[in-house]
């Protein structure tokens, strides 16, 4: 007889921890690991960020942004009119640090991130760890 997982159980499964690097550029031609977001969001199977999950917790879903010439960014991922947008306040959505374009999360895939300036750069999932 199979065991049914608990709902809680299930959806602390589906929550990730994932590490973006940027890719190749014409300023950095092998990528720049230095420069990099670190993630938590739920996924589903293929990667895409399951909005239901985080609808239930949108306060864990959190981004860091780490480069080396300027102090770490903290902040929030939420779903705007235009799609999955980092903020740097829960509260203020409009207070854009950038937004994902693309539409899963894969493991060495690459995602288009847009700044506020509306420079778009390229990343690499470098890492995809489940949280407890």
């Amino acid at each position: 007889m199979a065991t049914l997982v608990p709902k809680r159980d299930f959806a602390a499964m589906m929550w990730k921890s994932i590490r973006l690097e940027l890719a190749r550029t014409d300023e950095f031609p092998r990528g720049s690991p230095s420069r990099s977001y670190l993630l938590r969001l739920p996924l589903s199977d293929d990667g895409a960020i399951d909005e239901v999950e985080l609808r239930q917790q949108p306060r864990h879903a959190t981004v860091r942004r780490f480069w080396p010439s300027q102090p770490d960014l903290v902040g929030y991922v939420v779903r705007s009119p235009r799609g999955w947008e980092i903020a740097y306040d829960f509260e203020r959505p409009d207070a854009a640090l950038g937004r994902i374009d693309g539409d899963a999360l894969r493991l060495g895939e690459c995602v288009t991130l847009a700044e506020p300036n509306g420079r778009r750069l390229p990343f690499r999932v470098a890492s995809v760890e489940a949280l407890n």
